[in-house]
């Protein structure tokens, strides 16, 4: 068999076993940084500090007491600072654990990627592929969540309606515990909204994505 017509069959295989790498690299860092390995875990943090902004109160912790930490926990362990650009530097140390090298919004966009493809191989005879408006309805909640928080931060560090989310304890009577609204911690309700639009991104992403790949190499309709 040729190695095109290998591909041809195999694509789907290539290709998750390609991402699935790459979306372990952001894992290893933290890992690395626990081995002692600290030349190779600080690369892959500055590699994917391009891509990702990496600040710490809004990211995943291994190795440590807690997977996620407040950005009082963090400036307490870090020189004490607003400057986004010095925050984001805090990879961790043997107490707290070492910061995944991704924010957790990143986290899931990237990783569901890979579950999201394995149903969509399940049930692709089944599945039309989704059309372009359709992903940007997958899209826009993440764009208004990040576009939120971005704005939110113009007021300062900790400081903004996002970080407080006084607005929402307001809609619902404070009906839930204050740990839910106010911070970034896991549970919180900005965390879920992080999780919540990655996946629809990655969701958004794999549905309109694979179908094309499918017909552009097996000839599918």
């Amino acid at each position: 068999m040729k190695t095109s017509d290998w591909f041809t069959h195999h694509w789907f295989l290539v290709l998750f076993l390609i991402l699935g790498v790459f979306f372990s690299l952001p894992f290893l860092a933290a890992v690395f940084m626990h081995w002692g390995w600290d030349g190779p875990g600080r690369l892959i943090y500055a590699l994917f500090s391009v891509l990702c902004h990496q600040l710490p109160q809004r990211s995943y912790f291994l190795f440590g007491q807690k997977l996620t930490y407040s950005l009082p926990e963090i400036q307490a362990a870090w020189p004490e600072t607003n400057n986004l650009l010095l925050l984001r530097q805090f990879i961790g140390n043997p107490a707290m654990g070492w910061k995944v090298a991704w924010s957790d919004r990143m986290v899931w966009m990237y990783t569901s990627v890979l579950p999201i493809s394995l149903i969509w191989r399940l049930l692709r005879r089944r599945i039309r592929p989704l059309p372009w408006w359709g992903f940007v309805l997958f899209l826009l909640p993440m764009a208004l969540d990040g576009g939120m928080h971005f704005i939110s931060d113009f007021a300062g560090l900790g400081q903004g309606f996002r970080d407080s989310n006084a607005w929402l304890a307001a809609l619902t009577n404070s009906a839930l515990p204050a740990s839910f609204y106010a911070g970034d911690a896991l549970g919180s309700f900005n965390s879920w909204m992080r999780i919540l639009t990655g996946v629809l991104f990655a969701a958004g992403i794999a549905w309109l994505g694979l179908p094309y790949l499918a017909q552009a190499l097996e000839g599918e309709d």
